[in-house]
């Protein structure tokens, strides 16, 4: 077997599985998970349907660069949402199985393991970021997102004979776990380093659309681009999803989409990769794309639920506002967020991810997710509100863990 897979560290769902493994919640309260970031919203009708509707394709092979209905859907849809002046459907986006197998493909198809091939990561992080990098042969380097630095990278902490040695940028923009935004002018600050160190940068932005305030989305790498005049999107991709925008997770449909020059060898390597989107899920997919009605209504409904909770816990517990997502990022009372949140669910049958789980030592020798929980506001909202009563009654009870 390739001895990298030894370098793979437990996910972090395994670690609390472990953590809560001789822990006996209490009999007569219904289990609430905040665990896990899988909406439980009602997924897309309309889309549903067109898979049914479709559902004879099953029996056609489909091509790796999807059907040019799918291809024109996207490059439309992410036009008109990030103000571009057009993306070539042919040759600037590609069809994907939802963000994550692209985001760890891609990495196996770019880096160049003939000279130091370290990639840069948001610290804490989504973790096929370090797994795809350790697989391809590469060094993760963690860039720490902390509460000084507004929980996004100081990528101008970083000294340039480091910017040598990297050859790919993840960027999380909407933040997991964080919710921070990057803004359009850190965006410009990592374009200028990748064109003089020559890096690519993906940009995961698998959560941009669900955001708090309408009249302001998230902006996203190629409007960067745009902006600047860059309409070949020289160095950058974006990976985009219908699993948090359409509540299709299961779908697995999302698309890559920027510089034709990636895109073309990306899409070589997943011809031989053989993981070609099928063709019911294509026209799924156009559906979804082609709609925005559900995609408001879906924002109303995270909305009614930060602020349901944001009621609940801010006067026991410190957290940043997050712009977008569906995550909270709180500090722990008591400081020792796997210990608490065993605790909790011990208590209350509420489940947590553990901030900790998520990060690695950063550049001080501290895991920048200590400390915290990522508390996950997928469920329908009276489950939700729910899970903060319990765990506001939690800390009134013993403050510290």
């Amino acid at each position: 077997m390739n001895p990298d897979l030894d370098a793979l560290k437990p996910y972090p769902f395994e670690k609390l599985a472990a953590l809560r493994a001789d822990v006996m919640p209490p009999e007569g309260i219904a289990p609430i998970s905040l665990t896990i970031g899988e909406p439980q919203h009602a997924p897309y009708a309309a889309a549903l349907q067109a898979l049914d509707d479709h559902r004879q394709a099953f029996a056609r092979y489909p091509a790796t660069a999807g059907i040019p209905e799918l291809r024109g859907a996207i490059a439309a849809w992410a036009t008109r949402r990030f103000g571009l002046e057009g993306l070539d459907a042919e040759h600037q986006v590609l069809p994907v199985n939802g963000t994550r197998e692209a985001l760890f493909a891609f990495v196996q198809a770019a880096l160049d393991r003939t000279r130091p091939a370290r990639v840069a990561m948001p610290n804490p992080f989504y973790q096929i970021y370090e797994g795809a990098t350790l697989l391809a042969g590469g060094q993760p380097l963690y860039l720490d997102c902390r509460a000084e630095t507004g929980f996004r990278p100081d990528i101008d902490a970083v000294p340039a004979e480091t910017w040598r040695e990297v050859q790919l940028v993840f960027v999380c923009s909407p933040g997991n776990p964080t919710g921070a935004v990057t803004p359009f002018a850190e965006f410009e600050r990592l374009l200028e380093l990748a064109d003089e160190h020559d890096f690519i940068i993906a940009s995961d932005e698998c959560y941009s659309e669900l955001y708090l305030d309408e009249a302001a989305p998230p902006p996203g790498l190629l409007e960067a681009c745009a902006r600047l005049g860059r309409h070949d999107y020289r160095r950058c991709l974006v990976f985009h999803s219908l699993s948090k925008r359409s509540n299709l997770p299961g779908l697995r449909s999302g698309f890559v989409a920027g510089d034709a020059d990636l895109i073309a060898p990306f899409r070589r390597y997943r011809t031989y990769h053989g993981c070609a989107m099928s063709l019911p899920l294509q026209h799924a997919s156009i559906t979804a794309w082609n709609d925005e009605a559900h995609v408001r209504a879906n924002r109303d409904a995270y909305r009614e639920k930060f602020a349901a909770v944001t009621e609940v816990l801010a006067p026991v517990m410190d957290f940043p506002t997050p712009e977008a997502g569906f995550y909270l990022w709180p500090a722990v009372p008591g400081g020792d967020d796997a210990v608490f949140a065993r605790a909790l669910y011990a208590e209350e049958h509420v489940g947590v991810l553990p901030g900790s789980y998520m990060g690695r030592p950063g550049h001080d020798g501290t895991n920048p997710g200590a400390g915290r929980l990522r508390l996950a506001l997928v469920a329908e909202v009276e489950a939700t509100a729910e899970a903060a009563r319990r765990l506001r009654r939690f800390i009134e009870r013993s403050p510290r863990c």
